[in-house]
């Protein structure tokens, strides 16, 4: 059962209580064009399943899917983000996690799952530890406690080098939880921002004030000491902060020395030198065209930054001919003299029934040498792999979606993360477990050369 604490726009993110946190779908602005529609999802004839009601385009082949099975498979039971590390990949799960062997992409294999119920469970590995992010006030941080007293949420260590039987190590309690993680390495600790929505009144875990993150130490040693060492409030004022305090997510790029936060009413860029102390660059303010300031990536100069708007919170049907393409899109900006300027905008061109919850969502470069490339998951709009070389003129260049979800009785489902990982996209499908996407295009084709160890999508590496 999804927790009743409301904390402004962010159960619109958590899903099943989106009529009580988010307005009805916006209406065209006169002023703005519509998105340009090429072709509507699977009709009602054609229901989705796990195996039917594919489309993608010619580019794009559905290699695999693995379904949600026990203790995983009930309508709560929501697939949420994706880690990789050698061969496997690491799902989230608002029951707890999964771990798979992705050796042969074309079949993965369930290794193992852990229940560990705690909303969104977003997931980041390194080395053998892997840190979830809990955002919902729990009795205490072991997999076993109850919501009962909810009286702890934050974050979650495991030691997985067992891989079949990963064990629980430690957690660190975080004011308003975490609703995402950003880990920064370091020579013998992990940093790692904690993102959270907040303050809640009367809350035992939110007090007032929030600060907008929370830096925690994990010892590479002894990841049961991990702690709270700072909570920079990185613009205090929080002017343009109105829908809620804190930040959605963080995306570092350390080789870069940079950070860009997708914070509730803004866009933040970030010196990240001292990791433990960030500095604000630059905060970006777009009252018009941004609901929700979701989500950040950088491209692999670090000259450009994608910024999403989770118009809705991810429950509403915004990839429609009623909703403007610069609303619950992705901003394209350039990074000219240190300071950000917004040059475009980038939104499916395939028009999604009106049940059809659709937004921009969790995505990753593609790693081609020389262009700026991304995979992208946009709920119910399935996922679309789109260039932004030009940031004037992004383009979608192929795509996978299933028709509309009919079982649960209009349940929020579709693509909550979508990545690319040594020659394969992976999508992490909300109702319909983990799918496998293989993209044969002369564009991204030069990826496939590109090998990675690990790949955490909120710490950017350059290929």
């Amino acid at each position: 059962m999804i927790s009743a604490k409301l904390r402004g726009v962010v159960l619109c993110t958590v899903l099943l209580l989106v009529s009580a946190c988010a307005a009805g779908p916006l209406a065209s602005d006169p002023g703005t064009p519509a998105a340009t529609l090429q072709e509507t999802s699977a009709p009602d004839s054609k229901p989705a399943t796990a195996t039917g009601g594919v489309m993608t385009s010619e580019n794009v082949e559905h290699v695999a899917n693995v379904p949600k099975t026990a203790p995983f498979d009930g309508v709560d039971d929501i697939n949420t983000d994706l880690a990789f590390q050698g061969d496997y990949a690491y799902v989230g799960n608002f029951g707890g996690f999964s771990i798979y062997d992705i050796s042969n992409p074309e079949k993965p294999q369930v290794v193992s799952q852990v229940a560990c119920p705690g909303q969104q469970n977003d997931v980041t590995i390194y080395d053998n530890l892997l840190i979830l992010s809990i955002d919902e006030p729990r009795g205490g941080p072991e997999c076993d406690a109850g919501d009962d007293e909810r009286a702890w949420e934050g974050l979650r260590i495991f030691d997985v080098s067992d891989k079949k039987s990963p064990r629980y190590v430690g957690a660190v309690a975080t004011e308003c939880g975490s609703h995402t993680h950003t880990m920064i390495p370091a020579e013998d600790s992990l940093y790692v921002y904690v993102s959270s929505p907040g303050p809640e009144p009367d809350s035992e875990t939110c007090p007032a004030p929030h600060e907008l993150i929370q830096v925690v130490e994990v010892p590479l040693s002894s990841p049961g000491s991990a702690r709270i060492v700072s909570k920079p409030d990185i613009f205090p004022e929080r002017q343009n902060s109105d829908l809620a305090s804190g930040c959605h997510d963080i995306t570092a790029y350390p080789e870069k020395k940079l950070a860009a936060a997708a914070c509730f009413g803004d866009g933040v860029l970030l010196d990240i030198s001292d990791p433990v102390n960030p500095k604000v660059l630059q905060q970006l303010t777009d009252r018009e065209n941004f609901q929700i300031w979701h989500s950040a990536t950088f491209n692999n100069d670090g000259t450009k930054v994608v910024f999403s708007d989770e118009l809705g919170g991810g429950g509403q049907a915004t990839c429609d001919r009623n909703t403007p393409n610069t609303k619950g899109a992705n901003a394209v900006y350039d990074l000219v003299d240190g300071q950000l300027q917004r040059r475009g905008y980038f939104k499916i061109p395939r028009e999604q029934q009106q049940d059809e919850n659709c937004v921009a969502h969790n995505g990753s470069l593609i790693p081609v040498p020389g262009k700026d490339v991304m995979v992208q998951a946009w709920y119910q709009g399935g996922v679309s792999i789109w260039d932004f070389t030009d940031s004037a003129n992004p383009k979608e260049i192929g795509f996978f979606e299933r028709g509309p979800f009919r079982r649960g009785g209009g349940a929020i489902a579709g693509s909550w993360s979508a990545y690319y990982y040594n020659g394969y996209i992976y999508s992490s499908d909300i109702m319909e477990g983990l799918d496998v996407l293989k993209i044969d295009d002369p564009l991204t084709n030069p990826a496939e050369k590109v090998k990675m160890d690990d790949f955490n999508v909120q710490t950017q590496k350059s290929y």
